[in-house]
């Protein structure tokens, strides 16, 4: 990161960046910018093949559209294996922090179609094509919800078994699919790709580096931007996301590498790719950690898959420490972080179809 500091265009209130990366996780820190906040009474869907991936012809695609618990409306992606019959096992996907549907979570969806199962990828409350007001602001509870209002549509399917339903979290998202299972019980198995806890970093830094006068000095940043968000009408946001300017860690290059590369994984309706999470995103993970039950997943199984010179690779130990059995974790040799978004050659896509065949059954 850069020796200076930036100023978030909300003024003195504001955040600096450096501050923000101990909060976010890298991404977040560099992804604030304006975000639309124009109403959505419903939701408006594209109908074109737009993903960052190409189009299988062995599955049937649709969009749909779903509620949760809290009555925000989620856009997702429906992929089913062309001439299925009977009743299937059916899997419910999403991730990474500040990603759509069209991006890994899709590409991870579309394979596992492929594979046998009825998966759905979603776009989760606040962001991508899905409901909810302001734009760009996630939540560890509401975000949680959105797998288990996933888990109520797939249910609801006239060819999903719903004894046979499992959970795919990548990046940010595997620490809500694995905090879903834990108190979803509906849920039968659950795998977490590139594992982010975000309430654990934004809370503690990369490695649990920060310190309490460092949170405590973020929390009052944060409660001040309160102030400036309530005085305005509407959330501060500030630079482009991922817009490297020389000296970033390693990391947050290979961030950039992907959501910002049109051969890999860039999308308009991506917050890492175009835009931003609101300045104060960071509240509510401070205060409320999401993994805090992960041993309650048991006796269902869990998978954590991670790349071996992944940054975060910490996360996935460490949670598999406090995971009770039955319980996996996978090192993927060679592998970084973002290489589990979309590498095909590194994606254990084998491991995945063998996890959900045979603890779906």
């Amino acid at each position: 990161m850069n020796e200076h500091t930036e100023k978030s265009q909300s003024g003195d209130a504001g955040i600096d960046r450096r501050t923000l990366l101990k909060l976010t996780g890298g991404i977040a820190a560099m992804s604030i910018a304006s975000a639309s906040v124009a109403a959505q009474a419903s939701l408006e869907l594209t109908n074109e093949w737009d993903k960052t991936f190409k189009k299988s012809d062995k599955v049937d695609h649709k969009k749909v559209t779903f509620t949760n618990r809290y009555g925000i409306t989620l856009a997702a992606d429906l992929y089913q294996p062309k001439g299925a019959t009977g009743k299937l096992a059916a899997l419910a996907l999403s991730g990474p922090f500040g990603a759509v549907k069209e991006q890994s979570s899709g590409l991870y969806a579309q394979t596992m179609a492929e594979r046998g199962f009825i998966t759905l990828a979603f776009d989760p409350s606040y962001t991508g094509e899905s409901g909810g007001q302001p734009r760009h602001v996630a939540s560890p509870d509401i975000n949680t919800e959105d797998f288990s209002a996933a888990v109520d549509f797939l249910g609801l399917q006239p060819n999903v078994d719903r004894e046979r339903i499992g959970i795919i979290g990548i990046c940010g998202w595997g620490g809500m699919a694995l905090n879903a299972a834990a108190v979803d019980k509906r849920i039968k198995a659950v795998a977490a790709s590139t594992m982010y806890d975000m309430t654990r970093v934004m809370s503690k830094g990369y490695n649990d580096s920060m310190t309490k006068e460092e949170r405590t000095a973020a929390l009052e940043h944060l409660s001040q931007q309160r102030w400036a968000d309530a005085e305005n009408g509407a959330p501060a946001v500030g630079p482009v996301s991922l817009e490297l300017q020389g000296g970033e860690p390693q990391f947050v290059v290979e961030y950039a590498g992907y959501y910002k590369s049109k051969e890999r994984g860039f999308h308009p309706r991506a917050i890492n790719s175009n835009a931003s999470w609101t300045l104060t995103t960071p509240l509510s993970f401070m205060n409320m950690p999401l993994l805090s039950y992960i041993d309650e997943i048991s006796p269902r199984p869990t998978l954590l898959i991670h790349g071996e010179i992944a940054h975060s690779r910490y996360f996935s130990e460490t949670a598999y420490e406090a995971a009770a059995e039955p319980k996996e974790l996978m090192i993927i040799e060679g592998a970084n972080h973002t290489d589990l978004y979309d590498q095909m050659d590194k994606i254990p896509f084998d491991k995945l179809q063998a996890f959900f065949t045979e603890n779906l059954d």
